[in-house]
């Protein structure tokens, strides 16, 4: 068995992991980095945010091209799809970033091992890859993401019954594409296979969809996609899904069966805790899976760290990456924060949603009084320019001292938009300052400012 040493070994290579791990090196340390598979990046650049972005892109401009160019005076024929050369793109964008994150650890002199790897005892991890490796290091950092839930009485099934990672790759447009789960990702790519033809039903438990963002937002995006063609069936219950042939039948308690081509259980993910190893350091994940951490992501083992999807708060990677860096610079120089009020959650549909801080739900459960503003895109110009209407901001800031307290985008470009907000509050600022801070004309932008003077009853154009 081959023996080596480090400072640092992180334990995964996703955008927790990798970040910790160039920040670690950045810092000096000498830092290794283990994936069980061999291109870098984790399921976020593998199989989850990146080729859903670029499958959402390309599924954008198809529809466009199907039914908007024409009222810009672009007449392009007839539109027909090739969905091996929309997939063929994906794959090629997911290849360049993987192939940069090689680069960026080859500049940063990280050395990564290619295996499954395993904690074995305080300081020693050991790697099953084509040769078993032991790794001694002082500190070691947990980053090994998640994996998708299921549902009782669901299993997979090949491509058929599967989840995001399948319906990234359907090798055609499933006729009728059932989604179970009403949250981002079933939303995102049901968005991707309704703009490219298909029949999209979405089956929630709850009886609202995105449960946990802004209930007035979620309504308000719910209406939007009902008008783009998406079915939804809220407070359902499923129970049971089975494949005969090509075609899936999906069991709903108290309604008739669906028949359809396809099924994406999309119903949140679970932390990857098993199996690592940490009965051999007596750390113990919760009820949930998640393993306990202290404010500066220390486990209960003396020099071993957890970050990213195994640890609370939202799985997403920005905040895993955060997790990373305050992690790796705790270890190399005692410090290290994640301002969690003010990590973003985008929803990458169209119109984007984009949300960051309070709800009106959670501050009124807080007893926290607020004021509102609330501007619609409807009234922005360059919105109007764009034919891409349908949305608002809404600012959320405190009563007494105006504080902006939560911000709730739907709309174009809402994903970047929100970047504003979340500055605005990393820097504990007011609904005023960013009413008072002039924004170019015409943008987008200018619906925060409109939102942030009507928090104070004196928005100008409406």
């Amino acid at each position: 068995m081959a023996q080596q040493t480090h400072d640092v070994v992180v334990i995964g290579a996703g955008p927790g992991g990798y970040v910790a791990a160039i920040r670690a090196a950045q810092l000096g340390l000498s830092v290794a980095c283990v994936d069980r598979e061999k291109v870098l990046g984790g399921t976020c650049l593998r199989i989850g945010c990146i080729p859903s972005k670029a499958l959402l892109e390309s599924s954008e401009h198809y529809a466009a091209a199907k039914h908007d160019l024409k009222a810009h005076g672009v007449n392009v024929g007839e539109v027909t799809l090739d969905l091996p050369t929309m997939m063929k793109r994906k794959e090629a964008v997911v290849r360049q970033l993987t192939n940069g994150i090689a680069s960026l650890f080859k500049k940063n002199k990280i050395t990564a091992y290619e295996g499954r790897a395993r904690i074995a005892g305080l300081g020693k991890v050991i790697v099953e890859g084509a040769e078993r490796t032991e790794i001694t290091a002082k500190h070691i950092i947990l980053a090994t993401g998640s994996k998708p839930a299921t549902i009782k009485g669901v299993e997979f099934v090949a491509d058929r019954i599967g989840s995001s990672t399948e319906a990234l790759s359907y090798p055609e447009v499933p006729e009728h594409l059932v989604v179970i789960g009403a949250g981002y990702i079933g939303l995102e790519l049901g968005s991707v296979w309704q703009r490219l033809g298909a029949k999209v039903t979405v089956l929630e438990y709850l009886d609202r969809i995105l449960p946990g963002m802004d209930l007035e937002t979620a309504r308000e995006a719910e209406k939007v996609f009902k008008k783009q063609g998406i079915e939804f069936r809220l407070g359902s219950k499923v129970v049971g899904a089975t494949v005969e042939g090509n075609k899936c039948t999906v069991v709903v308690e108290g309604s008739a069966p669906i028949v359809c081509d396809r099924v994406l259980v999309s119903v949140g993910r679970t932390p990857n805790t098993t199996d690592i190893g940490l009965e051999t350091v007596n750390i113990v994940p919760d009820a949930r899976g998640y393993i306990p951490i202290d404010g500066h992501f220390a486990t209960a083992a003396p020099n071993i760290y957890a970050i990213g999807d195994i640890v609370r708060g939202p799985m997403l990677a920005h905040k895993a990456e955060e997790e990373g860096v305050a992690c790796a610079e705790h270890i190399a120089g005692g410090y290290g924060h994640v301002n969690y009020d003010c990590i973003p959650g985008i929803v990458y549909t169209h119109p984007e949603i984009a949300t960051v801080g309070k709800s009106e739900e959670q501050l009124t459960e807080a007893g926290i009084a607020y004021r509102k503003g609330v501007f619609p895109f409807m009234a922005n110009g360059r919105a109007k320019a764009l034919a891409q209407t349908d949305g608002r901001v809404k600012i959320l800031a405190d009563a007494k001292t105006d504080r902006v307290l939560g911000v709730h985008i739907i709309g174009p470009r809402a994903g970047d938009l929100i970047a504003e907000a979340v500055a605005a509050m990393e820097f504990g600022a007011s609904s005023e300052d960013i009413a008072r801070t002039c924004h170019a004309h015409p943008t987008l932008a200018e619906v925060m400012k409109e939102a942030a003077l009507a928090v104070a009853g004196r928005e100008i154009h409406m």
